[in-house]
């Protein structure tokens, strides 16, 4: 977070969402082997970024899920393209959000249920971090109680780079 209110800038270059959304689901499967988590990609999707930065929106968000889910809750990431954009979405089975909260998710230090202590919640900045590289990269993020329970998180980016160069046929 200091460094972008810094405003240091983001690497810069083709990244395939897809292969780095895989390396993440991966890895949150070796954190918690027993949570079904799936993975649904539909082609290589290319944006320009940072590998790393887009990584940690991630990783972040399949933390959020172990957080804030029973342990064994399925969840399911995607990826794919949609009206020029890359798409990541990461939708659990959990308890959903109250709306009045996911109002407020994106805020820095906003933690849902206080009831939490930093030990086992958080301090409430991994979404606000989620928040601020999508930003940083051009995109949105949203969030949504699906209906008949469970969360959904959908990360949108341009398929452009800072230059208009346009990566979406990669």
């Amino acid at each position: 977070m200091a460094r972008l209110d810094q405003g240091r800038p983001l690497e810069r270059e083709p990244v395939d969402l897809a292969t780095v959304v895989g390396q993440a689901v991966d890895a949150a499967h070796a954190v918690e082997p027993d949570r079904p988590l799936s993975l649904a990609v539909d082609a290589p999707v290319t944006v320009v970024g940072d590998r790393r930065r887009l990584r940690q929106v991630v990783d972040n968000l399949l933390a959020n899920v172990r957080t804030h889910t029973p342990p064994g809750c399925p969840a399911r990431v995607s990826v794919g393209s949609e009206n020029g954009n890359a798409v990541l979405e990461v939708a659990d089975e959990g308890p959903g959000i109250d709306p009045a909260a996911a109002e407020r998710v994106f805020e820095r230090f906003y933690r849902a249920d206080t009831s939490r202590s930093r030990d086992n919640g958080g301090v409430g900045l991994g979404l606000s971090i989620v928040a601020a590289i999508t930003d940083a990269h051009g995109g949105r993020v949203r969030v949504a109680s699906r209906d008949g329970g469970g969360a959904s998180f959908q990360v949108e980016l341009p398929r452009h780079g800072p230059d208009g160069v346009d990566v979406s046929s990669n």
